[in-house]
C-alpha cells in the first residue's frame, strides 16, 4: 500500500475513533429546531385543557381538567327557555361567583389585550335575549330600548359580558372591551325564540343609532329577504358585523342534523364565528355548518347575569361571536380610520392558522397589516429572542475537539511515514534533487 494511500486510511480512522468521543458534547447542544408549523401563543392552556370536558350536573355546570378533577361548578346559562311552560320562572341568580380566570380569557391573552385597548368609545349592538341594564359589571353602559331591558333567558346579559363587562367585582372575568357600550336589541321573544322579523329589525335599529359593531348571537335557518337587505344597509352604513355560524344546540347530539348554511351568518361580508373546544375542535354536539370564518372559545366560559352577582357557564357559537364582536370593538378604537371590511380582514388575516382560524385578539389589535392585509408585523410587541450562548458554546468546544483531534492524528500519522522513509535509506537524509540547469 502506498504511503498518501495509508495516510488516509489512518485518517478515517481516526475520524471514525474521534466520533464517539465528540457525541457526548454535541448531545450537550439542543439540536436546531426543523420548520415547523407555528405553536400556538398559548399552547401551555391548550396542553393543559387539551381534553376538557364540560358536564351538568343538577343544572351545575362544570370544567374537567385533562387530569380528570373536576374544576369551578356554576349554573349554566340556557339559550332559551321552554316556551311551553309559560309559568316557567326567568332564569335564578347564580349564588355562585367564579374563582379564577377561566381557559378562554386565558387563551385570548385578555390582560394584554387590555394593555393596547379596551374598546373605549365603541357601541356594540348585540342581538339576542335583551340585556339587563343594571348587570353587574356592565352598569352604566347599557343602553336597552323598549323590551330588551327584560332579559329574561339572561343569554344576553351572559354575552354582554364577555363583550363588554369589566367584572364588576371579579376583574378576572371581564369582557374583551371593558370600554365599550352595548346597545341591547331584542332578536327573539321573552323565551329566547328568534325569528326574522325580531332580528331584521334589530338590525336596522342598529343601524339607525350608528353602532360600529353589530353582533347577532342567533342563528336562522332559512334566508330571509328583508334581513339581507337590513345587513348589506348595515354594511354600507359602516358596521362590522358578527354574528354565530349556527344556533346554540339544545344538548343532544346532532350527528344527524344535515350540515346548512344559517343567516345572517351566511351573508355576504357577515364574519360568522363558530365555537370551539380547548383543545380547538368543535364541540361534538355543535350543528355542522359551512363557510366559517373564525372559531373561539365557546364551551365551559364564564360570564355574569341579569341578576345578582354570581356567574354562570356558557357555551356555543353565540359565545364565540361575543369575543369575536368584543375584539372587533378592540380593534375599532385601537384603528378608527380602519373600514369594516378592512377590521374583518384584520380579524381573520391574524388569526391563529388552523383548521378553522381561531381568533387572536392581540394580534388583531397589534398587527400592522400591509397594503394587501396581509399582516406585516406588529406595533409596539416585544421581540424575544431565544437565548443560544450554552448551545453556541457546546457546539464551539465540540468543533474545537474534533478539530485538534484530528489535527493530532494527522501529525502522527505524518511523522510515522517519515520515520518509515527513514529506516528504509538507512537513517541517511534524502538526496537533494539535482537541476537540469
Amino acid at each position: 500500500m502506498r504511503p498518501p494511500a495509508r495516510l488516509l486510511l489512518g485518517a478515517g480512522c481516526a475520524t471514525v475513533l474521534l466520533l464517539p468521543g465528540a457525541a457526548p458534547a454535541l448531545a450537550a447542544a439542543p439540536a436546531p429546531a426543523l420548520p415547523a408549523y407555528p405553536a400556538h401563543p398559548h399552547a401551555a392552556v391548550q396542553a393543559a385543557y387539551g381534553h376538557a370536558a364540560v358536564q351538568t350536573v343538577d343544572g351545575h355546570t362544570a370544567v374537567q381538567a385533562a387530569d380528570g378533577t373536576k374544576g369551578q361548578e356554576l349554573p349554566g346559562m340556557p339559550s332559551a327557555l321552554d316556551p311551553q311552560d309559560k309559568d316557567a320562572p326567568c332564569t335564578l341568580a347564580s349564588k355562585e361567583t367564579a374563582r379564577k380566570q377561566d381557559w378562554s380569557r386565558q387563551r385570548l391573552d385578555l390582560d394584554r389585550v387590555h394593555g393596547h385597548g379596551t374598546g373605549s368609545g365603541v357601541t356594540v349592538a348585540l342581538i339576542d335575549t335583551g340585556v339587563a341594564p343594571g348587570a353587574a359589571g356592565l352598569d352604566g353602559r347599557v343602553t336597552a330600548p323598549g323590551d330588551a331591558a327584560d332579559d329574561c333567558v339572561g343569554h344576553g346579559t351572559f354575552l354582554a359580558g364577555l363583550i363588554a363587562g369589566d367584572g364588576g367585582d371579579s376583574p378576572r372575568v371581564a369582557g374583551v372591551a371593558p370600554g365599550a357600550r352595548i346597545l341591547a336589541l331584542r332578536g327573539t321573544d321573552r323565551f329566547g325564540a328568534a325569528d326574522a322579523a325580531r332580528v331584521t329589525a334589530a338590525v336596522r335599529a342598529a343601524t339607525d343609532a350608528h353602532a360600529d359593531v353589530i353582533a347577532v348571537g342567533v342563528a336562522l335557518p332559512r334566508r330571509d329577504a328583508q334581513l339581507t337587505r337590513a345587513v348589506a344597509d348595515a354594511r354600507r352604513a359602516g358596521a362590522v358585523i358578527v354574528a354565530a355560524a349556527t344556533p346554540d344546540p339544545p344538548g343532544a347530539g346532532s350527528g344527524d342534523v344535515p350540515s346548512r348554511t344559517y343567516w345572517p351568518a351566511g351573508e355576504p361580508g357577515v364574519l360568522s364565528v363558530a365555537d370551539m373546544l380547548p383543545a380547538g375542535t368543535r364541540p361534538d354536539d355543535s350543528l355542522p355548518t359551512r363557510g366559517i370564518d373564525l372559531a373561539a372559545p365557546g364551551a365551559g366560559v364564564v360570564s355574569g347575569g341579569p341578576r345578582g352577582d354570581g356567574h354562570y357557564l356558557g357555551g356555543g357559537a353565540s359565545v364565540a361571536a361575543a369575543y369575536a364582536a368584543g375584539t372587533a370593538a378592540v380593534v375599532r378604537a385601537a384603528h378608527p380610520d380602519d373600514s369594516p371590511d378592512t377590521v374583518v380582514r384584520r380579524l381573520t388575516a391574524t388569526a391563529y392558522p388552523a383548521d378553522i382560524p381561531q381568533l387572536d385578539p392581540y394580534a388583531a389589535v397589534t398587527t400592522v397589516l400591509s397594503d394587501a392585509g396581509a399582516p406585516a408585523g406588529r406595533a409596539a410587541a416585544p421581540v424575544t429572542v431565544r437565548d443560544t450562548a450554552a448551545a453556541d458554546h457546546a457546539t464551539g468546544r465540540a468543533t474545537l475537539f474534533v478539530l485538534l483531534g484530528s489535527a493530532a492524528v494527522l501529525a502522527v500519522l505524518w511523522t510515522g511515514y517519515a520515520l518509515s522513509r527513514a529506516r528504509r535509506r538507512g537513517w541517511r537524509p534524502p538526496t537533494p534533487a539535482i537541476s537540469e540547469d
